[in-house]
């Protein structure tokens, strides 16, 4: 289905801070998520690279504290959160694959570290569980990862194909054997060729606002009431008002779904938050 813009959703705070990054080791951030704590405070990741470590950030781009889940890792892109009855759990998606060559690609879960240890060493993470999966039509380059609460599934959107493909695969999913993820649907998103790659995404923690990321867009679904993510994502989008920043490859919303950060890759680069409605 070929996708128009209908409208642009008015700011009505615009970038309501534009800090800056504190922290030389971040670098080539790629993932960020809020965390279930405090919307002030956030956790990224650096790309390929980097060691197998989050960082938690405040809105001043200060880092607090950094966290190693102690995994080889090969391209970490993106990072989601989800509540359950055992917790707050993190998944970092290790589904990069410039070359598309990859047997399976990894995503790593574990729960939301500790937010009161703070200081320069790294905390090592306990008890992590690696995720495999495999795409049903061959290997592919992903920025993208989500965690759907209503569906109740991981979501892999693929970066570089003209129409992008849905990938799911149940948040159920346990190690052990490589799971193949099913693919969902294709997604049309009308921009030049290259500017049009997705890089990110993410689902508010109740599963009504959706984001997209491309290193131009950012598109908005505001998702009805019974309606699968793939339902909703196959609707018309609305685009953001957006100011393209250096490889932008990460995207997060707040708790309410209301407002997102917005970070690219270098050395103290910008911390843009934004108000959407």
């Amino acid at each position: 289905m070929r996708y128009l813009f209908l409208f642009f959703i008015q700011l009505i705070a615009g970038a309501l801070t534009a800090q800056n990054l504190k922290d030389n080791r971040i670098n080539e951030l790629s993932g960020l998520v809020v965390s279930s704590k405090s919307d002030d405070l956030l956790w990224v990741h650096n790309d390929s690279g980097d060691e197998s470590r989050i960082f938690l950030i405040n809105k001043k781009g200060e880092t607090l504290s950094t966290f190693n889940f102690n995994k080889k890792v090969i391209d970490c892109e993106d990072i989601a959160i989800n509540t359950s009855k055992t917790g707050v759990q993190l998944y970092v998606g290790d589904i990069g694959d410039n070359a598309a060559k990859r047997p399976f690609v990894s995503v790593y879960k574990f729960q939301e570290p500790n937010l009161s240890l703070r200081g320069e060493k790294e905390f090592p993470i306990q008890r992590v569980e690696e995720l495999r999966f495999k795409y049903p039509d061959g290997a592919r380059d992903a920025e993208c990862l989500m965690i759907d609460p209503i569906d109740q599934k991981i979501y892999i959107v693929s970066k570089r194909e003209d129409s992008v493909g849905l990938y799911s695969a149940p948040l159920s999913s346990k190690a052990g054997s490589i799971i193949t993820l099913k693919k969902e649907t294709t997604l049309f998103f009308k921009a030049p060729k290259g500017a049009k790659w997705i890089t990110a995404g993410d689902i508010s923690l109740d599963g009504k606002v959706v984001l997209i990321k491309s290193y131009i867009h950012i598109y908005y679904w505001d998702r009805r009431k019974g309606e699968t993510l793939t339902q909703c994502l196959k609707r018309p989008y609305v685009g953001l008002p957006y100011k393209p920043e250096q490889q932008g490859e990460a995207v997060g919303l707040t708790h309410s779904g209301t407002q997102y950060y917005s970070i690219g890759e270098g050395k103290n680069t910008e911390v843009n938050f934004k108000t959407i409605k």
